[in-house]
């Protein structure tokens, strides 16, 4: 270990002693001082669902649900040139559909899903995605998660998104102690200014699935280590908690087929090359 590593573990195991509870104001400081820590190390970070449009980052979306968004990067590509508008995946015979999404898993009720919302679009919003929370809520599976990525990246309303690993980061970090996505969504909302909301959740997201997992989180090569009140629970060696570190930042391809032109790693391989 060098000389800067075993400084940074000092820093970490010094910051996590228990001590007096936290105020309000130091919860704030020490919360916008992570984001602002996470924005150095991913300045790259963006929603890593491959979408050209808000339709397909809507369908996407509903896609990811109990998968990976590589499974669903992969596997959109020939959804979408079968079915391009919400007119067109409307009238898809559901068999194809599910055949075209199985490998997403869970095909047959996101089929339903699917063509459910491509006819509400149809139908009752002249085939165009809605821009506000309460329209988008509305179409079959969609709920608040769906509705905030599709805002948040399709539309420029910032909105916070509370998937599995965003929820567990904020709850180690100790900005809430809520279960509850809503209510996760609602006290960390809290924390930031509103502008800050969507980039935030990309860089909670990418920084739980590349550093801070759910099993084992490697807290010696977290660059927020200082500032984590769970650090220690998972491998502190920097060595070690360095083979445990995911996509680009262990040197692996990420999970869009088509990334942004600023992203460091390499792209995913389409699913006939996996």
């Amino acid at each position: 270990m060098s000389e800067q590593e075993s400084s940074q573990v000092a820093k970490a195991v010094k910051a996590v002693k228990p001590g007096k509870p936290e105020s309000r104001l130091a919860l704030v400081r020490r919360a916008r001082r992570i984001n602002r820590e996470l924005s150095e190390v991913y300045p790259y970070a963006h929603p890593e669902l491959d979408f050209e449009n808000s339709f397909q980052l809507l369908v996407a979306t509903v896609l990811s649900a109990q998968t990976t968004d590589l499974r669903v990067n992969q596997t959109t590509p020939a959804l979408f040139r079968a079915y391009p508008t919400p007119e067109d995946m409307a009238a898809a015979d559901p068999e194809a559909l599910e055949q075209l999404i199985r490998p997403t898993g869970f095909f047959r009720a996101k089929a339903r899903s699917l063509l459910g919302l491509s006819a509400a679009l149809r139908d009752r919003f002249d085939g165009q995605v809605p821009g506000r929370l309460e329209d988008l809520v509305t179409l079959p599976g969609v709920g608040r998660k769906t509705a905030n990525v599709v805002l948040g990246n399709a539309f420029g309303v910032p909105g916070v998104t509370v998937d599995t690993h965003f929820g567990r980061l904020v709850r180690r970090w100790k900005w809430t102690t809520q279960e509850d996505p809503v209510k996760v969504e609602a006290e960390v909302c809290a924390l930031f200014p509103k502008s800050d909301w969507t980039m935030l959740s990309h860089r909670i997201i990418f920084h739980g699935r590349r550093i801070c997992h759910a099993r084992k989180p490697a807290c010696g090569a977290c660059p927020i280590a200082p500032l984590c009140p769970s650090y220690g629970e998972g491998e502190t060696d920097p060595e070690k908690a360095r083979k445990l570190l995911k996509y680009e930042m262990g040197g692996q391809p990420g999970q869009r087929l088509r990334p942004p032109a600023d992203y460091p790693g390499k792209p995913a391989p389409p699913l006939e090359a996996e």
